[in-house]
């Protein structure tokens, strides 16, 4: 079985928030709400990137772990899902996660900020597959449709890939070869130290 991922590629990413765009069409997220953002570091400086962050669907998620009514679960897919109908929106998941992806329609104290929200690789949600309910709470089900993630397809310049974990990161690993580029991949030093000379 395929395990669904997302990658970002910083050389490629131009900030044009198309896939900000695309993700809020068509899953109609509420207002105040962004499933996915667009991150500029060092913005302004030569060599500032950008990339393109939401929920990572990690395989050993915090947000499952600190969640107190167990409404997180992974599909056979290995995408990371929610079930509004037993979150309590607590707050818990939205601490734990690394990557700011829970998030709450409503300001105020946690608990009285709505029902949490988040990327859900256009799969759904545990309503029935094409349902209007599933529709209304989670978005459309591409993934059931054979399709990609809206955001991943909408990328004008590929930089965002998203999809089986192996064919991503293929595609990701010929770019950096093409490039030329091994160890000096941006961000490769802060993630695994600089290459000894």
């Amino acid at each position: 079985m395929a395990r669904m991922k997302f990658i970002c590629d910083a050389e490629r990413c131009i900030e044009c928030n198309g896939c900000v765009t695309a993700c809020k069409a068509e899953n109609n997220v509420p207002w105040g709400v962004n499933r996915r953002r667009v991150v500029t570091l060092n913005d302004g400086v030569p060599g500032e990137r950008s990339i393109s962050v939401a929920c990572m669907h990690c395989s050993d998620a915090p947000c499952m772990a600190v969640c107190p009514v167990d409404c997180f679960y992974r599909t056979d897919e290995g995408v990371v899902l929610h079930d509004k109908d037993v979150c309590i929106g607590c707050g818990y998941c939205s601490y734990a996660c690394p990557f700011g992806a829970p998030q709450f329609p409503s300001s105020g104290t946690f608990g009285m900020r709505g029902k949490m929200d988040k990327c859900t690789f256009c799969a759904g949600g545990p309503e029935a597959s094409g349902s209007q309910a599933e529709m209304d709470k989670y978005g459309r089900n591409r993934l059931a449709e054979g399709k990609l993630p809206a955001c991943a397809e909408m990328c004008s310049t590929k930089a965002l890939l998203g999809g089986d974990g192996d064919v991503v990161a293929d595609i990701f690993r010929t770019r950096v070869m093409t490039r030329g580029k091994g160890s000096e991949v941006w961000g490769w030093g802060t993630a695994y130290g600089k290459p000894k000379s």
